[in-house]
């Protein structure tokens, strides 16, 4: 079969003719080409490439630095990926069937050892590779532009190997980029969303952290970022203690300080939080845990975000969640959440000292919803029911995902409820929840936004969880919050 590229040329055939005649000019001077290293370079990373494994080994590299931007940077290139991928395999590849360029004036030694024998139109390599790289590009510019050489690496040894032309490699960079951009459309970056703004709150401004005391878990992710702040915020101080003597050392620095900073998870930070109510000191969140997510809420996912929020005093009110019960009483800035859910986190846990944070999560998870365990029930609204879990967001969470992820308000003056009903097996009716997160009712969960809950009729020891801290309460159960109770350093868009 004659490809286009080597069929005569006509004049009648005009633009079209000159764009064939083009690209097979670009493609015998790149086989006629010799780069130092390249014969032996280019056709490995090619090969590298195929199904998207040198990508999949990029993105783990990135997760595994455990920044939050370059986990959402993987998680992007990836999701971009995907989508060329399904693109390119469905729609390019069947809408033009060209073939795939003579392989007469490439040298032996470049020549892939399997040649392709799908149709060259368009390059799915080069998709793959600039989606991925524009995808990482999109949430961390930085880390896209240490990408961006290997991917135009990738696209460059298709043609240098003989295997598309050259158009076929622009084509296919054009709809991976696209790819990219159509994610970002679907889920947007975390730039592009806005922060807590609203209201602003009055807060010391502490030039170079001049005031600020900071209470940080013992533990080397901690460490690690305290000593960062420290770095532009030298004149902080810092208070680094276990976790059975942070309360007592909270209250402590909240005494002498103009501001409370703590650096931990979000159990620490609710700790903090309740010291500052009391103490009446605005609160600076260091994200030091596994979840972060008061802290990603607002907008700092490092000291240098934390850093120039302090220095300026910029703050916003937030509101807090309040739960009282017969058995005691106390704050969530996050959520709070009775059946399963206090389940997982106690599973959590007992595993987390063995294997770690995430994959103890994973595990717990698996061991509750195959669990025999029955639904729990409670009075809500005057009405008995039975549930398997009943979620109370501190304001409204982003229902657009199968789990709530995100916040833009931290100060609605609402909590998001989210009640998950009973049925024989808690795995099936909570994914089917999730599937339906976005609905207000349907058969398995119901959703509502209301200023206060109560619960009533609890029994002796009913567990639950309040910002991955577990208690206990019985009888009734009130939830309600304090509207823009507490002022906390974040940092502003214009910053």
């Amino acid at each position: 079969m004659t490809s286009d590229a080597d069929r005569p040329l006509s004049p009648a055939r005009g633009p079209r003719s000159r764009m064939i005649a083009l690209d097979r000019r670009v493609f015998e001077a790149v086989a006629a080409r010799h780069w130092p290293g390249a014969d032996r370079l280019l056709p490995r990373l090619s090969h590298a490439a195929n199904h998207g494994r040198l990508w999949f080994a990029v993105a783990g590299a990135l997760a595994a630095t455990r920044g939050p931007r370059a986990k959402r940077a993987a998680a992007r290139g990836v999701a971009s990926l995907a989508v060329a991928s399904a693109t390119i395999n469905t729609l390019g590849k069947r809408s033009v069937r060209r073939t795939r360029p003579a392989l007469d004036t490439v040298p032996l030694v470049r020549r892939l050892k399997r040649q392709p024998i799908t149709t060259s139109f368009p390059s799915g390599h080069s998709a793959s590779a600039a989606a991925f790289a524009v995808g990482v590009a999109l949430e961390s510019p930085r880390l896209g532009a240490a990408v961006a050489p290997l991917a135009g690496a990738v696209a460059l040894s298709r043609v240098y190997t003989g295997v598309h032309f050259p158009s076929d490699v622009l084509a296919g960079a054009a709809l991976g980029a696209g790819a990219a951009y159509a994610v970002r459309g679907l889920v947007p970056t975390r730039s592009q969303l806005p922060l807590p703004g609203r209201p602003r709150a009055e807060a010391p401004a502490l030039p170079g952290g001049r005031g600020l005391v900071v209470v940080a878990n013992s533990g080397a992710k901690t460490s690690d970022r305290v000593r960062e702040l420290l770095d532009v915020l030298p004149h902080a101080e810092v208070v680094t203690c276990a976790p059975d003597g942070l309360v007592a050392e909270l209250e402590k620095a909240a005494a002498r300080a103009r501001a409370l900073g703590v650096c931990g998870g979000d159990g620490t930070v609710n700790a903090a939080a309740s010291v500052a109510l009391r103490h009446g000191v605005p609160l600076a969140v260091l994200p030091g845990g596994t979840l972060n997510h008061f802290a990603y809420d607002l907008g700092v996912e490092g000291p240098r975000e934390l850093a120039r929020a302090v220095e300026v005093g910029d703050a916003v009110a937030v509101d807090v969640g309040r739960f009282r019960s017969h058995s005691g009483s106390g704050y969530f800035l996050n959520t709070f959440s009775l059946g399963v859910y206090p389940e997982l986190v106690r599973e959590r846990e007992r595993w987390s000292p063995r294997i770690g944070g995430w994959p103890a999560g994973v595990v717990a998870a698996a061991r509750v919803l195959r669990s025999d365990q029955h639904p729990l029930r409670a009075e809500i609204g005057g009405t008995e029911r039975t549930l398997w879990l009943l979620f109370a967001g501190n304001c409204a969470y982003n229902r657009l995902g199968p789990a709530p992820t995100r916040r833009f308000d931290l100060a609605d003056g609402l909590l998001d409820v989210r009640v998950v009903h009973g049925g024989r097996r808690p795995g099936s009716r909570l994914l089917a929840a999730a599937l339906t997160a976005p609905l207000e009712r349907s058969p398995v969960q119901t959703t509502a936004r209301p200023r206060r809950l109560r619960v009533d009729g609890l029994a002796p020891g009913t567990k639950i969880a309040y910002d991955g801290e577990l208690t206990s309460a019985e009888g009734e159960l009130l939830l309600d919050k304090l509207p823009e109770a507490l002022a906390v350093y974040r940092p502003s868009l214009a910053t």
